[in-house]
Parts: structure tokens; sequence; C-alpha cells
């Protein structure tokens, strides 16, 4: 789990429109340069794919149930938990897969929650705009966690949140009618639901109770402590992050002036390196050494 809360302030004009109905009931994928882009979705049988129309960057693909059961079975979401395999084989192919480039929107705040998305590969994250339109982030989304589970719920509702991707990412998705109709025949899949709702505030409190109690240094040290375990990959000089200083002072919520002081004070110590866009660091334990 995140424990910051990230802001960024750049926008997007991307809108979710290729919306899944009932009656689909095969397995396809298709990448996206952004949702915008699948304005116009076609969707046939199992031997075809989809057709992504007015976008350059739209690759079409087969369909891939075995390998997004794999990906699932490596992952074992929390979703999952308690169903057995044959179940989770059901529910997982009656999702579509899908894949989105970087900033593609996922979710909207505000629209009807009438789509349920796992990721599986790559990752995401929610967002909120203020009233004047700054973005706020709240947490980034990791294979294996739900996205909307505002759909499973009896009366249909809105998105409390948006989602967008943030590399590219490889969903599994499924309309409101189906994630209903599998939660009423799996029980287990809405109690999972809850489980995952109670992360997401514990995950809340434990962000407010730094923001509140903690020093500009000391919750810019936890935001790149928990990018570190959440994000980070390894390369030989330590651990490298995709993120940027506006980023991790939007999360620390402290200025970018503070943000850039402290990343360089850390840099002069040998506690990192930094270069544009990416940041490495050779130990988390010594962010506040």
């Amino acid at each position: 789990m995140n424990s910051s809360v990230d802001l960024l302030s750049r926008d997007t004009q991307f809108r979710f429109r290729a919306r899944l109905r009932s009656n689909i009931g095969h397995r396809s994928t298709v990448t996206c340069r952004s949702a915008n882009s699948c304005s116009h979705v076609h969707t046939i049988h199992l031997n075809a794919v989809f057709k992504c129309a007015n976008s350059e960057g739209a690759v079409a693909a087969q369909p891939q149930a075995s390998t997004a059961l794999a990906i699932v079975n490596h992952l074992q979401p929390i979703l999952f938990q308690g169903l057995a395999k044959s179940e989770v084989e059901l529910v997982v192919t009656a999702a579509v897969q899908r894949k989105f480039e970087p900033s593609a929107i996922l979710s909207r705040e505000g629209e009807p929650a009438d789509q349920f998305f796992m990721l599986i590969t790559g990752r995401a994250r929610y967002f909120t705009l203020t009233e004047n339109g700054r973005r706020v982030l709240l947490r980034w989304i990791m294979p294996s966690e739900v996205i909307g589970t505002m759909a499973l719920m009896h009366d249909p509702d809105m998105y409390l949140v948006s989602a967008e991707s943030v590399t590219d990412t490889e969903l599994l998705v499924w309309n409101r009618a189906e994630i209903r109709k599998l939660a009423v025949r799996y029980p287990r899949l809405l109690e999972n639901a809850l489980k995952a709702t109670k992360d997401y505030f514990r995950w809340y409190l434990t962000a407010h109770l730094a923001l509140i109690s903690h020093s500009a240094p000391q919750r810019l040290a936890r935001v790149l402590s928990q990018l570190a375990k959440d994000i980070g990959h390894p390369v030989q000089e330590g651990i490298e992050l995709d993120v940027t200083n506006d980023e991790l002072a939007d999360a620390a919520h402290i200025t970018r002036f503070s943000t850039s002081r402290l990343i360089n004070n850390w840099r002069r110590k040998g506690v990192l390196k930094k270069s544009r866009g990416k940041l490495v660091l050779a130990s988390t334990e010594h962010l506040l050494g």
C-alpha cells in the first residue's frame, strides 16, 4: 500500500468512451495511444480482434485468455481469494483484456461506474480535481489491484475518483452487468472487494496522519521510501524511480523549492543520484540520516 498522497498539476483531455455492453462474451485485446482514440470499437467473436478507429497508435492483438489467466494466477489478487481455480478462470474469461499507453484515462470521476477493472501489468494512479482544476493524485495502482468498485453497487452509481495509466498498462475489464452477475454467483468477490476498500481507507489514514505530524524532510523521505517499494526497480547503483521533482513535491505536500533543496542535499551526501525524470536511491535508510 502507498502511504503518500500524490498531487500532479498536469491536465488531460483524454475521455473514455469505449464502453463494453453486457452482450460481450469473448475476449480480445487492443492497444491504444489513449482511451479517447478508442471511440469506435467493434466487438466480434473469439477469433477476431478489436479495431480502434482514428488511432495511429492502435495495435490489434489476437485473444490472449490463457496469458491473462497465467498472469492472474501469478499475481494472486485479493479479489480472487477463496475462489477455486475453475471459478477464477470463469471470472477472468468473462473479462475483456485491454492495453493502454501512458496517460490514458481509465475511469473519470463523476461518470457512471459502468466498468470494473483489474490492473495486470504496468501501473496506474487515482486522481481527483480541486474546484480550481488542480489535479490531486491519491495513490498508485499496482498489478492485481482493482479499479471501479462502485460498479459492484446494487444501484447505479458514479466513479468517486478518476484513474489514469502511468506506463504501458494492461487491464482486465468487466462491464457492470457482467461483474454484478459474477458477484451474485460468487459472493466471495464482494467480500474481497470490501478488503480492497479497507486497504484504501488504511492508506488514507496513514497519509493524513503523516501530513499533520511529520516535517517536510520526513514526508519527502517517506514518499521516496514508499515509491521505492511500490514502483522502483533495481539497477546497479540502487533503486531507480521514474519520478519528477514536481510529483515528489506534490506527493509530500511541500514546495518545489523545498523539494529541490532536499534532493540536492541528499545528492551531495551520496544518498541518491538525480537526472531528468529519474532518480536513483543508493539507500532509503540514510534519507533522514
